[in-house]
C-alpha cells in the first residue's frame, strides 16, 4: 500500500464525518468514523515524516484518543488533548527556528495567556482556561518552529480557533449554530495542515541533528589529522 494512501483515507474519514456526523448512528460506528480522520493522519505522518520529525505522529495519535474519549467523558478527552499539546510543545521547541532561542518563549507565553483568558471569557468555566494554557503554548511554539507557518502554524491556529468555538458553545454561543458548523472543519483542517506541513519538511535536517553531525565530523577530522 502506498504511503500517500493514508492521507486519502484520512480525507475520506475527516470530510465524511464533517458532512455526515448528524446522520451517523450514535455508538461505536460514530466514534470510529470520528477518530478515523486523525488516526489515518497519524499513520501518514509516521510513514512519511523523517525519523527526526515522527514525533508529530504521536501528537496526532493522542488527539485521536481525545476525539474518541471526549464522546464519553469531556475530562478524559481534554486530558488526552492536553497531553498531545505538551508533546507538541516539546517537539516544536526542539524544532524551533534558527536564532530564535532568545525570544522563543515570548510568542508562546503571549499566546497561552490570551487563549486562556479567551477560553474562560467565552465559556465562563475555570477549567477551560487551564486547558487553554496548553493549547496556547502549543500554538505559540508552532509559530516559532522552523516549519512553514503557512501550514503548521496556521494549522495550530485553526485548532485553537476550533477549541475556542467549542468552549463558546458552553457559554456565550450556547444557542448559536456557529460552533456546530465550524468546530470540526477548523479542527480537522488544522490537523491536516500540521501533518502535511511537517511531512513536507522531511528533507531538511533539524538543528539538533545538524549539531550532532557537525560535532561528529569535527572529531573525525581531528582524529584523522593526528599523527
Amino acid at each position: 500500500m502506498g504511503k500517500g494512501i493514508w492521507l486519502l483515507i484520512s480525507l475520506i474519514f475527516g470530510i465524511g464525518y464533517g458532512l455526515g456526523a448528524g446522520v451517523i448512528p450514535a455508538g461505536a460506528l460514530h466514534v470510529l468514523v470520528k477518530m478515523g480522520g486523525v488516526a489515518a493522519l497519524a499513520v501518514y505522518a509516521w510513514r512519511q515524516a523523517a525519523a527526526e520529525t515522527r514525533t508529530i505522529a504521536l501528537v496526532l495519535a493522542l488527539c485521536t484518543l481525545g476525539d474518541g474519549l471526549i464522546e464519553f467523558s469531556l475530562i478524559a478527552g481534554a486530558l488526552a488533548f492536553f497531553a498531545g499539546h505538551l508533546v507538541a510543545c516539546r517537539f516544536y521547541w526542539r524544532e524551533r527556528r534558527p536564532g530564535a532561542a532568545g525570544a522563543a518563549l515570548a510568542v508562546p507565553i503571549g499566546a497561552l495567556v490570551v487563549l486562556s483568558d479567551a477560553a474562560f471569557a467565552v465559556s465562563g468555566r475555570f477549567e477551560t482556561g487551564i486547558y487553554a494554557l496548553g493549547l496556547g503554548a502549543m500554538a505559540g511554539m508552532a509559530w516559532n518552529s522552523r516549519f512553514a507557518r503557512s501550514r503548521v502554524a496556521l494549522g495550530a491556529m485553526l485548532f485553537a480557533a476550533s477549541d475556542l468555538l467549542l468552549f463558546a458553545r458552553m457559554g456565550v454561543l450556547a444557542h448559536s449554530p456557529l460552533p456546530g458548523l465550524l468546530v470540526w472543519p477548523l479542527y480537522y483542517g488544522g490537523q491536516v495542515l500540521i501533518a502535511v506541513g511537517v511531512v513536507a519538511d522531511q528533507g531538511r535536517v533539524t538543528a539538533p541533528v545538524l549539531s550532532r553531525v557537525s560535532g561528529a565530523q569535527a572529531i573525525a577530522t581531528a582524529s584523522g589529522s593526528t599523527p
